[in-house]
């Protein structure tokens, strides 16, 4: 089977790692990948926000399944777009429709599909330009810290959380008023403040069954005890130690099924990974919010714990009969740390040499930002995020330390890493 892989980051090589050891798999191409993918397959230079592109490439190609990683062409529709071609009929897309993205794409959507079918989360109010004064006065009806999110799709920056009402009131009138965020911020949704531990929950669904994947908790801070700004993520553990049988059956019971039926309830078909932000308040599971595709940098401690051919789960997905298939997952811990550039997640330089690549030990090595330069062959830095260090063991703290001895190993200019993951789940 030929498959294309939409993406570039880690969370994109994680997936072709995974999909490039299937006995099913003939040829993978990665669009537009990165240095690390072109070591599964073969990486394409395509835009994957022009659907002609892609269409194109997939009929040349004789693609059969086309994987979306990222959101932003799965808001944008491209699971509708080949169902609408009948020269792509025969391709089967892993990723929700548009409708069902909204679930990522509209934070106002998502809330309502949570009030509607009972699912807990943080109270809320939803507001615009034209109830900008409705939406001031709710700040002052709630207690601190205030949580503001734009509606839509904001690079992962449209979450502000203020401790002051006057900061508040500020950022909510630079959203609404300023267009802080674009078209992202034309609606802001306040909602109540959780205070517990995040974790990352995902499923793999074909609409109707699912496959509960291994929980994970990334690091979004880029300093050392979740301080500084946020950033896509600084690394992932999996599996969470305080997610044990009894909280993620409480996960199962109240989120995922009740999130799955109501998918089906409200006709919304959905054929991928659902993404579930949570959180543990005294033992009890809130969603923060949805995403419709893999975690990033979850995928890089998730992925590799899957022992069950990806290749053949995903054709269980587009077939409508994955719970046929059969699922199974490596017991140990996997601890993925990111080293990322200097000045990230503000401006950074690209373009730095990487060296020592060949020398990790018992790792893998995952790329996110870089490429390789064909002017003199190097691997280079091309982004923020650039490698993820992946190992396993049997305790958490041993494949820390795996992970830090070749985190010390890999070089580039500027390199920057957190080295306190994990202490938050041990102490």
């Amino acid at each position: 089977m030929n498959i294309l892989l939409l993406g570039s980051g880690g969370r994109e090589h994680a997936i072709a790692w995974k999909i490039a050891q299937s006995k099913k798999l003939s040829n993978l191409f990665i669009a537009p990948g990165n240095a690390g993918t072109a070591k599964c397959g073969k990486n394409a230079k395509i835009n994957i926000s022009d659907f002609e592109e892609i269409k194109n490439f997939v009929i040349e190609n004789n693609i059969k399944m086309l994987i979306v990683g990222p959101e932003g062409p799965l808001v944008e529709g491209i699971h509708d777009y080949f169902l609408k071609e009948k020269s792509l009929n025969n391709v089967s897309v892993i990723g929700p429709q548009k409708n069902a993205a909204q679930l990522e794409g509209s934070k106002d959507f998502a809330k309502e599909f949570m009030k509607k079918f009972n699912i807990p989360t943080a109270s809320y109010k939803t507001f615009d330009k034209s109830t900008f004064s409705q939406g001031l006065y709710f700040l002052e009806s709630i207690k601190p810290p205030y949580v503001l999110k734009a509606d839509g799709l904001a690079a992962g920056k449209g979450v502000i959380i203020c401790n002051k009402i006057e900061d508040a009131k500020s950022e909510l009138t630079k959203m609404l008023k300023d267009s802080k965020f674009g078209k992202a911020s034309e609606k802001v949704v306040i909602e109540e403040f959780l205070d517990g531990v995040e974790l990352s929950v995902f499923v793999l669904t074909d609409g109707k069954s699912y496959k509960i994947l291994p929980s994970a908790k990334d690091y979004k801070r880029i300093g050392e005890g979740d301080t500084g700004l946020n950033t896509g993520g600084m690394g992932s553990i999996s599996p969470v130690p305080f997610a044990d049988e009894d909280f993620m059956k409480k996960i199962e019971e109240r989120i995922i099924k009740p999130t799955i039926d109501g998918l089906i309830s409200e006709d919304i078909s959905y054929k991928g990974f659902i993404f579930f932000g949570l959180i543990n308040v005294k033992g009890e599971p809130y969603v923060i919010e949805y995403n419709v595709r893999m975690g990033d940098p979850e995928a890089e401690s998730v992925i590799p714990r899957i022992n069950s051919d990806l290749l053949n789960l995903f054709e269980g997905v587009a077939n409508s009969d994955l719970s046929e298939k059969n699922i199974e997952i490596d017991p140990r811990f996997a601890t993925a740390i990111m080293l990322v550039s200097e000045g990230y997640p503000g401006s950074y330089q690209k373009g730095k040499i990487i060296l020592g690549l060949e020398k990790t030990k018992n790792c893998i090595v995952f790329h996110a930002g870089t490429l390789l330069d064909p002017s003199d062959n190097q691997t280079k830095t091309n982004g923020g995020r650039v490698i993820a260090i992946t190992s396993f063991a049997d305790t958490m703290p041993k494949a820390l330390e795996n992970s830090y001895d070749n985190a010390e190993i890999i070089d580039f200019e500027g390199k920057y890493y957190r080295k306190d993951l994990g202490r938050d789940l041990i102490d």
